[in-house]
């Protein structure tokens, strides 16, 4: 038998493609259609940058009042990339108040007009660009698969593909997988972590969305290809163990996350908010931000714990406080007020109460910023990780409890501040006092902190020329545009 130093070296690994050129591009124009929620909004208009500035021709597709939402969050970079919006007709739909005990529950009209009245302009839009462009890509979020149907019945263009994106962790999307088809949770890393084989589907998702989710999957291509918001210097172990479920086997995958900038060049003259110029004055690393995110509300009990804990902590804090999105943002907002006192931010000087929409990227870029309190939404993960900064988990729905697995226990970037077990009743200001100082001046916190500026690092440099994201999404682009 020949010995191993005998056996003649395998092949080099084939060079990935280079990016395609101006005139490669020129012809395609890409389709996006998002799923009308904050965090996938978000994604899919970073996403359609990256693409416009490929030279690609790039049409956002949503209602009116979701695309101009996108439009007013986005923290443009410099200079912006064109991108075209097409405002589809949607029927008046419902927008009630969200409610902490029911998640999604108030978003769930838009998403179910969207699927039912989009189809329709969506198959125009499609046969108009077909016929006016050399490749018609529709690029469509995971859970607005219709489109992909659309694309589907209109088989006779033999110039359009399609593509789904996941706005998930690939670790929380291998979770669902092999939950669905009654496999085993993957093994602990942590032996203390007691959440792991107790997050389940059905506590994180209202019945309705998940039949929602189960019906838009379910219109996926078998032979779609997949695009992730991560990238493999972080999941690249679960991207693998993805490639071998039976749902996702021979689908070629891309992983080009993080898509948010890993930096912020701002493109309005340099104005900045309140916020940032009060942690100009915070010594670096000192300053903990709070913020769940735009999809679910805190319940009042909860809130006011949190205030209490929050100034019993005394550690300098930014915390955005602001009513849950509502389906429609511009609408029905008059009783949407938040819950936390005047009376509350004047007597705690040495924190900051952020009403409204903050600057999350550039807070959590900001060197002031030491750790950030979140619910663990995939957007806000991958900024804070992109960042450098260590986080406080406090997941609250859909893929959160998986996040906040993902990064306290797996990656080690970050400390639960409660636990999904503990999901049914109120923290304790006590129990987030304890916490936040543990976090943010304890040993416990310093490792996650120094976990996590590994992890930005390696985030950065997979996007950086020659890093795994950068080589996919280069071979993304060539694909479409082949």
């Amino acid at each position: 038998m020949a010995t191993s130093s005998s056996k003649s070296p395998p092949p080099p690994p084939p060079p990935p493609p280079p990016p395609p050129t101006e005139a490669a591009t020129d012809g395609v124009s890409v389709v996006v259609v998002p799923l009308p929620a904050q965090g996938h909004l978000n994604q899919f208009l970073h996403l359609s940058h990256l693409l416009a500035a490929r030279g690609l021709s790039v049409h956002f597709v949503g209602s009116a009042c979701h695309n101009r939402q996108a439009r007013d969050r986005y923290a443009a970079p410099s200079p912006p990339s064109p991108i075209l919006f097409h405002d589809l007709p949607l029927p008046p739909f419902p927008s009630p108040p969200p409610s902490p005990s029911s998640f999604l529950s108030h978003l769930q009209p838009a998403f179910a007009a969207a699927a039912a009245h989009f189809p329709s302009p969506l198959s125009s839009l499609l046969r108009s660009l077909a016929a006016s462009s050399r490749r018609v890509i529709l690029l469509h979020d995971s859970t607005m698969s219709f489109a992909a149907a659309a694309a589907a019945a209109n088989a006779s263009l033999p110039n359009l593909s399609s593509f789904a994106l996941h706005t998930v962790s690939a670790f929380a999307l291998l979770h669902f997988l092999r939950e669905s088809r009654g496999a085993s949770p993957i093994p602990s890393y942590d032996d203390d972590d007691d959440d792991n084989n107790n997050i389940r589907r059905d506590d994180c998702f209202s019945p309705d969305f998940l039949a929602f989710l189960r019906s838009q999957h379910g219109m996926i291509p078998p032979n779609s290809c997949r695009l992730l918001n991560s990238c493999r210097a972080i999941e690249g172990e679960f991207i693998d163990q993805l490639a071998k479920e039976p749902a996702w086997r021979a689908k070629k995958t891309y992983a080009i996350g993080p898509l948010n900038p890993t930096a912020i060049t701002r493109a309005d003259g340099g104005r900045r908010h309140d916020c940032l110029k009060w942690l100009d004055t915070q010594r670096p690393g000192s300053v903990l931000y709070v913020s769940f995110g735009t999809a679910s509300p805190l319940p009042k009990e909860q809130t006011a714990e949190l205030a209490a804990g929050l100034e019993a902590a005394g550690v300098p804090f930014v915390w955005a406080v602001r009513r849950a999105d509502r389906a429609n943002i511009y609408e029905n907002n008059d009783d949407d007020d938040d819950d936390v006192s005047r009376e509350f931010e004047r007597r705690v000087e040495w924190g900051r109460v952020v009403r409204g929409w903050a600057p999350q990227g550039e807070v959590l870029r900001h060197g002031s910023t030491g750790g950030f309190m979140s619910h663990c939404g995939w957007n806000s993960c991958m900024e804070s990780m992109g960042a450098g900064v260590p986080m406080l988990t406090w997941p609250m729905h859909s893929d959160q409890p998986r996040n906040a697995q993902l990064v306290a226990r797996v990656l080690g970037a970050g400390v639960a501040a409660r636990e999904w077990a503990a999901r049914g009743g109120v923290v304790a200001a006590a129990a987030i006092r304890d916490a936040v100082v543990a976090f943010m001046l304890g040993d416990e916190g310093a490792a996650a902190r120094s976990r996590a500026r590994l992890v930005g690092d390696q985030l950065r440099l997979a996007a950086a020329e020659g890093g795994s994201s950068r080589t996919d999404f280069d071979a993304f682009v060539a694909d479409i545009t082949n």
